[in-house]
């Protein structure tokens, strides 16, 4: 895991709400897998072509991945506009890389980040 988990707790708790409030980030809207809670957690959005990559900078167990991997969907809000998602898979840095393309910034290497977050857009859901 790149980050120990414990700061994922402050990041949660200190970090994100701060983040919404400014609403400056993207932020992505999704339910807990357990309690049916809604949930925004503000994330960097890499668009992709047919989607977005997500860096999982906690790893594919972070609560809001796991959320979103058992939902099977998510909303993001990006730019005041939303957009619907769907398919969530964890993707390799050679694939996310590969998908994002050279200029977008990377995280630094020293974070050891191997998993994203790949989505899809909802075209059923007028995500296109």
């Amino acid at each position: 895991m790149p980050m120990p988990r414990w700061w994922g707790q402050v990041n949660k708790r200190v970090f994100n709400p701060a983040e919404l409030r400014r609403g400056k980030r993207p932020v992505l809207s999704h339910v807990g897998r357990v309690s049916g809670t809604a949930y925004r957690t503000p994330l960097d959005a890499l668009p992709v072509a047919g989607g977005y990559v997500f860096v999982l900078v906690y790893g594919s167990r972070s609560d809001w991945a796991r959320n979103i991997l058992a939902a099977g969907h998510a909303t993001l809000t990006v730019e005041g506009r939303d957009v619907a998602l769907t398919a969530p898979r964890v993707i390799g840095e050679d694939e996310a890389w590969a998908a994002v393309g050279d200029d977008a910034a990377r995280p630094p290497r020293v974070l050891r980040i191997t998993e994203f977050l790949r989505m899809d857009l909802d075209v059923s859901a007028g995500g296109a």
